[in-house]
């Protein structure tokens, strides 16, 4: 899938509800046992990446750096669902402090009012991060409205043909 179709996708309706709203992020990645590993998780964009920002001993830090290829999932657990999905290749950086995006996650899911202390325990615990920047290489909103899984949309063909 090319980065135009791809930045198509992201520009939908929905998928910037889903991108911007406070519903986490599922990520999925290869752990070092080879099993795979699901974890929902905060994340922010930046020029068309997906960003994650994580405790730099954490499993999935060393699971990446073996197996960087990643899956994410983010939708709104509504009738019709909303669900965008999401592939790519995941680069580790290790930062000073807390990016600024990190906070910015974390304020999708809180009160203004619960935001100014939790900023102030993130600050104190974290000297470091490691932030996770996923580069998508494939992309696909389900909204059942216009788009519908590959699957259902034969099933629906197979069955007005006959």
């Amino acid at each position: 899938m090319t980065p135009e179709e791809i930045s198509t996708i992201l520009a939908k309706p929905y998928s910037q509800q889903l991108l911007n709203g406070p519903e986490p992020a599922r990520f999925a990645y290869d752990g070092l046992d080879g099993d795979p590993r699901v974890v929902p998780i905060g994340f922010w964009m930046e020029g068309g990446k997906l960003l994650i920002a994580t405790v730099p001993k954490s499993a999935k830090v060393a699971a990446l750096k073996k197996s960087p290829k990643v899956a994410l999932t983010i939708d709104k657990g509504a009738f019709p669902p909303k669900v965008l999905l999401l592939r790519g290749t995941a680069e580790l950086e290790l930062v000073q402090g807390v990016p600024e995006g990190y906070l910015v996650a974390g304020h999708k899911v809180m009160t203004d009012d619960q935001y100014g202390d939790w900023v102030a325990g993130v600050k104190g615990l974290y000297t470091e991060m490691t932030v996770i920047t996923v580069t998508l290489t494939w992309a696909k909103l389900l909204d059942f409205e216009t788009t519908i899984p590959k699957a259902v949309e034969d099933l629906i063909k197979e069955k007005t043909s006959a």
